[in-house]
């Protein structure tokens, strides 16, 4: 019983969690080419989009238990730890280059010299992120295709 729960808090954490992440990259084509002014506008409809990083926490915590419960079903436990690596994965390219730009901008309210550069970097490190996302999700999703009947 713990095992499903545990794998169902994974799932569902991953699930919300890629949420916003396909959100980042579904637009960032239409938002990739707008002039300071408006991109500066839209970026503001990501405030208190922060309170969501909770999740990531959620997802490596029930994927360490996850881990540790198929420690002895591999074709369980292989999936699992990619999906752990590929949350790491994301928070690499989110401190590495997203959270830079959320700095160098002031959380996009203030507008520095190369912002055009910052954009770029903030726009696909989300795209990339949401790479890593998926690929979690995925790997969840062959875990749970994969283990044993209860």
């Amino acid at each position: 019983m713990a095992y499903d729960v545990v794998f169902f808090i994974a799932m569902l954490a991953t699930a919300l969690a890629l949420g916003p992440a396909m959100a980042h990259l579904l637009e960032l084509p239409n938002k990739i080419g707008l002039p300071s002014g408006d991109y500066f506008v839209v970026q503001q409809a990501y405030r208190g989009w922060s309170l969501l990083g909770f999740l990531i926490l959620v997802e490596l915590l029930s994927m360490a238990a996850l881990a540790v419960m198929a420690r002895h079903e591999p074709r369980v436990l292989w999936p699992v730890l990619a999906a752990i690596a590929a949350i790491i994965g994301a928070q690499a390219v989110f401190w590495i280059w997203t959270y830079p730009a959320n700095v160098a901008t002031r959380n996009w309210t203030f507008v520095p010299e190369n912002w055009e550069t910052l954009r770029r970097q903030w726009e696909f490190s989300h795209a990339a992120g949401a790479f890593f996302q998926v690929l979690a999700m995925a790997a969840l999703i062959l875990a749970a295709l994969r283990r044993s009947p209860a």
